[in-house]
């Protein structure tokens, strides 16, 4: 991997399997949970919405998984050693269980569908599994274990959101948050087993959007994102209560959606993940472009250069689709960064294929990029109906050598900030020094600078920028 310090994937890669606690703990009743997350942004969100669901139960968090009396770990099936880690993890629970019998081990989120038989009866690993549709029912759930029953539910859901659930934060810095949108996800790529685990999309109410962002506002925050498997898709049919107290049929699209965001306060920053190409439109281009807090950044996956290749993972874009939304976006948005998801060694990827990948890297000029080489998932199309035939050398010098490329570019772009002047928001202390501050720049690129007396976290500073790393900025404050 990359390495692009505190850029959305190594934050996310920091975060993988660290204890989620909230920051202002509360006294409760002594039942104390303790949860641990990996995988995507979407699954730290849902963690929190676990987490609320169980402090209203009278639960309150701990950081030490020894002094549990429930442990929940979320986990992802996208990639195989996600799934290592979380098999690794629930031995070392198991290993505590044997010492405290009435410990309760669970299995929540993307790999609680796919694995459930083999966590309750063959491994007997733990005592519930809930899948990410099913967390309403975790008082219930917990109950009938109590009761000497092991239990689950993974059932997917049409409808559910979350909507009315205001999440609590954990682990944050009381500056930056995520809100889910939408959940669910309707494109079958052949190679993700996303839309099998957690379902068809569904959007959420715009209304309780609103409301959580300006909730978040008010208590300080000042960057939120917004998240859905595909932000583009975002589309919200429903009424609104007109002043003559009519009730107005509307409909709300992402372009609309992150308009409303914005307009809640100049000073609250908004950015979105993730795009899919096939359903970007220049509508949400010129929303972007058109507000100052909405970030010039968009995550906009490839996956591949080649459109055969595109077309065997059911992507429903060609080369020339994707080349075409990135002119679009250079042309609205001048200064906007773009960022990519990249698989190397596809099913029956030709050399000639990977040159097109490595070349359409060249022509986007990608601000960085999350890379990875083909593992089979199982129970996905192209593990039904492919076959992984790429031998795992030719997968590897294909990765190094995208690696390479991302590398040498993702410096470029950055040398392009050098000597000018950029707005950043504080977020907070540097994690190699506590005398350095970091936040990023509209453009998601991270910059380190001198802790300057009457800067602190939250705040946005004007910081000129004096060099660069092949992942960071590096500058000092200016007025």
């Amino acid at each position: 991997m990359i390495d692009l310090e505190l850029t959305d994937k190594k934050h996310d890669e920091a975060r993988q399997g660290e204890a989620l606690v909230v920051d202002a703990p509360l006294v409760r009743n002594g039942r104390k949970l303790y949860i641990e997350s990996y995988g995507c942004q979407m699954n730290f969100a849902d963690s929190e919405i676990v987490a609320s669901i169980l402090l209203d139960q009278g639960f309150e968090t701990t950081g030490d998984y020894k002094e549990a009396d429930v442990v929940f770990i979320n986990t992802c099936s996208i990639r195989e050693n996600a799934e290592q880690r979380v098999r690794n993890r629930l031995s070392q629970f198991g290993a505590e269980k044997r010492k405290n019998p009435k410990l309760i081990v669970g299995v929540l989120g993307c790999m609680a569908e796919r694995l459930k038989s083999k966590f309750l009866e063959e491994e007997k690993l733990v005592d519930v599994v809930v899948g990410p549709d099913a967390y309403r029912e975790l008082p219930q759930l917990l109950n009938e274990v109590e009761s000497g029953q092991k239990a689950i539910n993974v059932l997917l859901s049409r409808e559910e959101t979350y909507a009315d659930i205001n999440p609590v934060r954990l682990n944050g810095n009381g500056i930056t948050a995520f809100i889910s949108i939408m959940r669910g996800c309707d494109n079958m790529c052949s190679f993700c087993v996303v839309p099998f685990t957690r379902g068809r999309e569904r959007s959420r109410d715009p209304h309780s959007i609103l409301a959580e962002a300006q909730d978040l506002f008010n208590k300080g925050y000042k960057e939120i994102t917004l998240l859905g498997q595909n932000v583009d898709s975002y589309k919200w049919k429903g009424t609104d209560t007109q002043e003559n107290n009519e009730n107005l049929a509307i409909e709300v699209n992402f372009a609309q959606l992150l308009e409303k965001v914005a307009l809640i306060s100049p000073e609250l920053r908004i950015r979105f993940s993730t795009s899919h190409p096939k359903d970007i439109t220049d509508e949400v281009l010129y929303t972007i472009a058109k507000y100052d807090n909405i970030c010039n950044y968009i995550h906009l996956p490839v996956q591949s250069g080649s459109t055969r290749v595109l077309e065997l993972m059911n992507r429903t874009y060609t080369r020339e689709w994707y080349i075409n939304r990135v002119d679009a976006i250079k042309r609205i948005i001048p200064d906007c960064a773009i960022s990519s998801d990249i698989i190397a060694g596809f099913c029956t990827e030709t050399e000639e294929e990977h040159q097109e990948t490595l070349s359409i890297m060249d022509y986007v000029g990608y601000d960085f990029a999350f890379t990875f080489s083909y593992s089979e998932r199982p129970g996905t199309l192209a593990a039904r109906k492919l076959e992984d035939d790429i031998p795992e050398e030719v997968k590897k010098r294909r990765l190094a050598e995208i690696l390479a490329k991302q590398q040498e570019t993702s410096l470029f772009r950055l040398q392009q900030f050098v000597g000018k002047t950029v707005r950043i928001l504080v977020e907070g202390t540097s994690k190699k020094s506590d005398k350095d501050f970091c936040g990023r720049n509209d453009q998601n690129a991270m910059v380190v600078f001198p802790a300057t007396e009457g800067v602190k976290a939250g705040q946005y500073v004007n910081v000129h920028i004096d060099r660069c790393t092949s992942a960071t900025l590096l500058g000092t404050v200016v007025n």
